[in-house]
């Protein structure tokens, strides 16, 4: 049996949370890792909340957590009602989910590798743990690469980036396989922008940690 990562972006998490059972019925062990980022950008705005921004990371207040902690919850607990049953919500800062802090962005943190036991033992029980990505501190971290650092940490077979675009453009064309090397050359080189660039660093992350990962159609090896 193969156990397989499936990080939801906040946007199609409901939507997408299907291909949990659809992994589950070739077989596989899988964890769901969400996002929240749109619905934390409305309730921002609705309780007139600016968020200020370095290198493209939100600095993280009390209050910001506040707002991240409930629409991950919400996003959860839906995501939760999709799968069914089998499904078990688990909040990251209260499993055991690990992470630098970064200082000069308030309660901001880098995920590090870690095999939560929540997890473990929901997988053992034969149930599909959905981990909204929360960790230590408490710490607002990356959702993409907090599911990179869990996939390592329990030592997954495969990570799938679930995303509203077909996978890793270049020209236009999507690119089939990348090696991890390759992605950070191109990254530092700054050849992507937006929404890809999280997702692709989170990807090095997980291949280099010995995980296949996949964004779409874009596969990235060690």
């Amino acid at each position: 049996m193969s156990l397989v990562v499936l990080k939801l972006g906040g946007r199609v998490a409901v939507e997408e949370a299907a291909q949990a059972q659809v992994l589950r019925d070739r077989g596989d062990a899988v964890v769901v890792v969400h996002g929240a980022g749109p619905q934390i950008n409305a309730e921002l705005a609705r309780r007139g909340i600016v968020a200020r921004f370095v290198d493209g990371r939100r600095v993280t207040t009390p209050a910001i957590l506040e707002v991240v902690r409930e629409s991950l919850q919400a996003v959860n607990d839906a995501v939760c009602n999709a799968i069914g049953p089998d499904a078990i919500g688990l909040m990251g800062d209260r499993i055991g989910l690990a992470a630098r802090p970064v200082g000069a962005l308030g309660l901001v943190g880098d995920p590090e590798p870690s095999s939560p036991v929540a997890v473990t033992q929901a997988l053992a029980d034969g149930r599909v743990p959905v981990v909204a990505p929360l960790a230590e501190g408490p710490l607002n971290v990356n959702a993409d690469e907090a599911a990179a650092a869990l996939a390592v940490g329990l030592g997954a077979d495969e990570i799938v980036f679930v995303t509203d675009v077909p996978g890793v453009l270049v020209d236009d064309v999507v690119v089939a396989r990348f090696t991890a090397d390759e992605a950070a050359g191109k990254l530092a080189a700054g050849f992507f922008e937006g929404g890809i660039v999280p997702k692709l660093t989170a990807a090095i992350l997980a291949a280099r940690g010995g995980v296949r990962a996949s964004i779409g159609a874009t596969e990235v090896v060690a």
